[in-house]
């Protein structure tokens, strides 16, 4: 009778084991799954950010952009025709 006493409580203490295992597994399961939907948010951000920057990116680069800001900022001018010199190449 001793030796089932004695397994008996193994047993349990081995169930009793598992089952704090699986919490402990299931707790951390569920704390990444929160950490992963957190970073797809950022990420999603990230994506949403970069879209602009390059939407930006092309407005300031837009030829009709540039043109505007050399009259604005440096007081530049279309030349008249016949100030304009074509070079050929030899």
């Amino acid at each position: 009778m001793n030796a089932r006493l004695i397994f008996l409580v193994i047993a349990l203490a081995l169930v009793i084991g598992s089952a704090l295992g699986v919490v402990y597994t299931r707790h951390e399961s569920r704390r990444a799954a929160v950490e992963l939907g957190l970073l797809e948010d950022q990420r999603d951000e990230f994506i949403a950010e970069w879209s602009r920057l390059q939407l930006e990116q092309a407005w300031l680069a837009d030829a009709s952009h540039v043109e505007g800001k050399a009259r604005e900022h440096l007081g530049m001018e279309i030349p008249e025709k016949a100030v304009i010199l074509v070079v050929d190449k030899p």
